[in-house]
Parts: structure tokens; sequence; C-alpha cells
């Protein structure tokens, strides 16, 4: 039972990253899950609902993903986490496009329901925590004020590649320009 739900939110995740919130419907989930109709309306009664689960459930995935990126790049210095970062925003547009596509699409959609907010902002609160942290190690005289400049600037190129992709995405330079600039 709780595969099937999950089954349902990550196609949800899907939909509403490649095809927009507008396509966000209860066939178009089923069909992406490949589950019988009437699935997705079973786990939630309401679009309201059906969204409520995608934050959550597309929360606890980037938060498993910041884990393991963390785990993997344990960066030693700015360099090293400059690289960590850039192959993070290279995963974040290329193999997970949906998913990046999909929060975006979620702060949006926050705009009219401003009760997702709460919810969006502990998230990202979260990942600031850990990035604070990095930066702090590596010299930061304002670490948190600094990831959140870092993660805004991240934000920025990911939406850009999404909108506008570019074959030969490399944000590494402007990422180390960044990090030179907060971190020197």
């Amino acid at each position: 039972m709780a595969r099937r739900r999950e089954q349902v939110l990550d196609a949800g995740i899907q939909v509403l990253g490649s095809e927009g919130a507008r396509r966000l419907t209860y066939q178009a989930v089923d069909a992406a899950a490949g589950v019988p109709s009437g699935t997705t309306s079973n786990y939630f009664r309401n679009r309201a609902a059906l969204i409520d689960g995608i934050v959550d459930h597309l929360q606890m995935l980037e938060r498993r993903d910041w884990e393991n990126f963390a785990a993997e790049a344990a960066p030693a210095d700015a360099g090293e986490l400059a690289d960590a970062v850039t192959r993070f925003l290279v995963y974040a547009t290329g193999p997970e496009r949906a998913r990046t596509a999909a929060r975006f699409a979620l702060y949006l959609e926050s705009m009219s329901r401003p009760e997702l907010r709460p919810t969006l902002t502990r998230g990202r609160e979260a990942v600031v925590g850990w990035g604070a942290t990095w930066l702090q190690r590596f010299g930061s005289p304002a670490p948190r004020r600094h990831c959140e400049i870092l993660f805004d600037y991240m934000d920025g190129v990911a939406f850009h590649q999404l909108a506008f992709p570019a074959e030969d995405f490399d944000p590494g330079p402007g990422i180390r320009e960044l990090l030179r600039g907060v971190l020197d």
C-alpha cells in the first residue's frame, strides 16, 4: 500500500515537472504511474491533497539526495565544494530535471496557495543549515547568509538551464567565482 502511494507521488512529480501544474490531474498521474484509473483519487481526495502529498514527497526525495550528495562529496576545501555543487546542479538539471521543474512549479503554485509556503520554506531551511555548516568550515564570516546567496544563485542557474537548455551546460565557473567572492 505504501509503495503504491509512493509510486503515485513519483508519477505526480513527473507530471508536474514535465507537463506543468495545469496538466496535474488524477488521470495524468494514474497514466504516468501505470496504475488503474482512480488509484490517485483513492489516496488523495482532491487536487490540494495531491499537491500537499507531492510537496512532502518531493522534499523527502530532495533531502535523501542532499544527504547522499553530502556524504559522497565531503569536500575538503572550497574548490572541492565548488566541484561538488557543480555536479549537483548538473544532476538536478539532467537526470532529475523533472523533479527540479516540479519544485519550481510548486514555488509558483505557492503564489495562489500560500499554505504551501511553510512546508517549502522548511525544506529549504534544512538544506541551508547543512550548506552553512560547510561554508563556515571553509571560512565564511556569514555562513547562513552566504549559503542563501549560493542557493539563490543555484536556483537561478537551474531555472535558466531548465528553461533554456544548453548542451554544454557548465555551471562550474560561476559557482567557483561566487564561492571565491563569499569566502575570500
